[in-house]
């Protein structure tokens, strides 16, 4: 992993706002990015971070038109390696907030204002954007009929085995407190897709409060999304993930993922 390059849009917190960073994975994101970026309301964040894993087309250089803070990595790590990074950077450069939004503008990042003020409040600690604010809705914006299908499924298993009332678990916009980075061991997650899954259950394991927001979102060709026959994978390691939660919750088996001997406190 390279050194990340100095960027150009920090800028001077506000007195008792606390310091918001957002992070982005991202592969191939060059069509999409400047949109991106273009949306996130002025003021709301005091650094955008980049982290590319080995794209094909110049989105190292999009980023770095733009005055990002871009971290290269020398091989293509994954979308849960490539988070790693960001959490970890977010948390050496001294973010209070974190907010994690995909690159590939499918997700309105005008919200990020909302959701870090959830958080500020101490309303709760972990924000999700919802796609899932009616069917009729998502439908017309695009999203697969089998997507939302299994998502509807895969929603409904997670809040009963997690004994939470979210609208949706597989967003790619998320918020989070510095402290539940702190807290839950997501260097022990997976380096694919199913990292997602492990740290909501981490979360709740640690007594996080999880909540969402309705965001706007927009199916198109650059959007960023899984093959078929990835998502059936996903959707299996997803109840994998639930199945292991109460197994550790009960005591019959303990998961590495759920221990909290390692937290990451940066001073």
């Amino acid at each position: 992993m390279s050194d990340p390059e100095s960027s150009s849009n920090s800028s001077v917190p506000q007195p008792g706002r606390g310091r918001v960073i957002a992070v982005m994975p991202a592969y191939n994101a060059a069509s999409t990015l400047e949109r991106t970026v273009a949306d996130i309301p002025e003021g709301s964040v005091d650094e955008i971070v980049l982290v590319d894993d080995c794209s094909s087309d110049n989105t190292v250089e999009v980023a770095k038109r733009l005055g990002l803070t871009v971290i290269q990595h020398e091989r293509n790590k994954g979308y849960g390696g490539n988070q790693k990074t960001c959490y970890r950077y977010a948390l050496s450069a001294g973010a209070d907030f974190v907010v994690m939004i995909h690159p590939d503008y499918q997700y309105d990042s005008r919200v990020i204002p909302v959701a870090t003020e959830l958080i500020r409040l101490g309303i709760c600690d972990v924000i999700l954007g919802s796609r899932i604010r009616t069917r009729a809705e998502t439908l017309a914006g695009g999203m697969p009929f089998y997507k939302y299908v299994a998502n509807r499924f895969l929603t409904i298993v997670e809040n009963i085995a997690l004994g939470q009332n979210l609208g949706d678990f597989h967003s790619g916009f998320r918020a989070y407190s510095r402290e539940v980075l702190e807290t839950v061991p997501f260097d022990k997650n997976s380096d694919d897709f199913i990292f997602d899954t492990q740290f909501l259950a981490q979360a709740v394991h640690c007594g996080f409060k999880l909540s969402d927001i309705p965001v706007p979102v927009r199916y198109f060709e650059e959007a960023s999304s899984i093959n078929f026959r990835r998502s059936a994978r996903y959707g299996i390691l997803t109840l994998a993930v639930m199945l292991q939660y109460w197994l550790n919750r009960l005591k019959i088996w303990k998961s590495d993922l759920f221990s909290q001997d390692r937290q990451y406190i940066v001073d």
